[in-house]
């Protein structure tokens, strides 16, 4: 685990890694960038870069933290990748389970995936794990209604890189909406009224918006200002 930068977590975990593109959204995929990088400097975890792999000496880890966290899982992998075997999803799952004194939260871009195990009653919910898929256009927002249709207690959405403007969107049994602008060398750009027209969708269906950044090649001067104001919201964990 590794304290993390992103604005909407505190700790990363990581009980697999690599992964591969599927949608527009991963064209400049961080996760990636970053794997090449540790695998050059000699990290063992990374020595196979970004191709998937699966690390079993992970699942104790959680066990030993004292105070407790927000977690985001697997922010260098999915865990729905087809290539990882349900058997060890369910360990991860039972590892959650098991810590019920932290915030888990999962975010996946194989919604379809995800749905099936569930539907099947493969996997064990308890009010600690966040369940999130990527929606980064309007091509993507089927995910949403695969995420809706799963028995996870907290839904979200992580509208980043966001990428297009997303209408209409259907946010019955969504608890959080993050959004935010690509960043890197050539990040393609985010305009602000796709912005508010969401943060005006959650405020109407009383859905937590989080505006994480604008993004750019510098996103620490665009900052994440929205007409003057931060919006970090949060699901209030109290009510699960």
């Amino acid at each position: 685990m590794a304290q993390s930068s992103i604005e909407w977590t505190e700790m990363t975990w990581n009980p697999t890694t690599g992964c591969n593109k599927i949608s527009a959204g991963c064209k400049f995929c961080y996760a990636e960038v970053m794997a090449r990088r540790l695998k050059a400097m000699g990290v063992e975890k990374y020595a196979q870069g970004f191709d998937l792999a699966i690390h079993e000496d992970e699942l104790q880890r959680p066990y030993a933290w004292k105070k407790s966290k927000m977690v985001f899982v697997n922010s260098m992998s999915d865990l729905f990748h087809k290539d990882v075997p349900i058997e060890f999803i369910q360990k991860v799952f039972r590892v959650m389970k098991e810590n019920p004194q932290h915030v888990f939260q999962i975010l996946t871009k194989r919604a379809d995936v995800l749905l099936y195990y569930d539907k099947e009653d493969l996997l064990d919910w308890t009010h600690n794990i966040w369940m999130g898929v990527s929606v980064e256009s309007e091509k993507e927002m089927n995910r949403i209604d695969l995420l809706r249709q799963t028995n996870a207690r907290v839904k979200f959405l992580s509208c980043e890189p966001l990428i297009g403007p997303l209408p209409n969107l259907n946010l019955k049994g969504i608890d959080w909406v993050i959004v935010g602008g690509e960043s890197g060398r050539k990040p393609r750009p985010m305009k602000k009224e796709w912005v508010l027209d969401i943060k005006e969708q959650c405020k109407k269906n009383d859905v937590a918006f989080f505006f994480k950044q604008w993004g750019g090649t510098n996103k620490k001067k665009t900052g994440n200002l929205l007409e003057g104001k931060q919006y970090l919201e949060m699901p209030e964990l109290e009510s699960y």
